[in-house]
């Protein structure tokens, strides 16, 4: 062996060590931290949301050594070895487990402009027709109600009658002020009743509800509003790859041999094993009737 080869070897026998110490970001009790588990862990943080910073990677660093030195003392202690442990781990193991499965499957999922345009329009179809800008005071008895018409017509503000009596708290400070929503968008009583009026008019009478007793008053008509594609392009296409997703969530569901009956299943429609569609959300309440 001439002097150039054993200079190199004693160089990459010295190497060697920084290079695996390169790797782990401390030793706790004589056993090395890795630093693939900050890296994981500022990850998850960036994913959250959370901009790359020194703060943040320290943060990381912290809690990765805490976690170890935690987790030593947990082994020690003989902790997982426990069945409570043994069952809490093969969940956390299902959840990455599916979490994978389907983040690699929405991975796989395009979704092209066309298909996003031709689902746009059908949304804003179904959306067309006409927006009321409303107010209204949500009172618990009708003679209360009929009191403020009179005071209205008597030359009494409704905002700030509004304000005073109404039991809807969230319009109330804001003068009984509903916004821009569609008629469908309230309770079918309330929604009748405000169709009826002409931009500036008020309800004579009070509307009953299961809410109690509304004073409407109609303060504008227009055409729905509707974003401009490019300005919600991404988020759409998003959302349907989330649908594609649920879409084989179901397939997987169907596909599966169970005896098991899942809530949203009737004996008539979906044999065992083959669910029926996801139950659908409830959906949001009401603006002026739900209050």
């Amino acid at each position: 062996m001439n002097l150039k080869t054993s200079a190199a070897l004693i160089v990459g026998t010295l190497a060697l060590p920084l290079a695996v110490m390169a790797q782990n970001i401390a030793t706790v009790n004589g056993k090395p931290v890795p630093k693939a588990r900050v890296d994981a862990l500022v990850k998850q943080a960036t994913k959250a949301g959370q901009p790359v910073t020194p703060e943040l990677e320290t943060q990381a660093k912290d809690q990765v050594v805490l976690r170890e030195i935690f987790t030593q003392e947990a082994e020690r202690q003989g902790i997982q070895n426990s069945k409570e442990f043994q069952d809490q781990l093969a969940l956390v193991r299902q959840s990455v487990l599916l979490q994978t499965l389907f983040q690699t499957y929405a991975a796989k999922v395009q979704i092209s402009d066309a298909e996003a345009k031709a689902e746009y329009d059908k949304i804003k179809g179904e959306q067309a027709g006409q927006e009321y800008h409303a107010r209204h005071i949500l009172v618990e008895n009708e003679d209360d109600a009929k009191k403020l018409i009179a005071q209205i017509k008597a030359g009494g503000k409704f905002d700030e009658l509004a304000k005073k009596n109404s039991k809807d708290t969230g319009s109330a400070e804001n003068g009984g002020d509903l916004d821009w929503a569609k008629p469908a968008t309230y309770v079918p009583e309330f929604s009748t009743a405000l169709q009826k009026l002409k931009p500036g008019e008020m309800t004579d009478t009070p509307v009953k509800t299961q809410f109690g007793y509304h004073i409407i008053k109609l303060e504008e008509v227009r055409a729905a509003q509707f974003p401009a594609f490019d300005d919600v392009k991404e988020k759409l296409k998003e959302n349907m790859k989330g649908e594609k997703v649920r879409e084989y969530q179901e397939k997987l569901r169907k596909a599966a041999k169970t005896d098991y009956k899942f809530a949203d299943e009737t004996p008539a429609r979906a044999p065992a094993g083959a669910p029926a569609r996801a139950p659908t959300p409830a959906p949001a309440p009401a603006p002026a009737a739900s209050k």
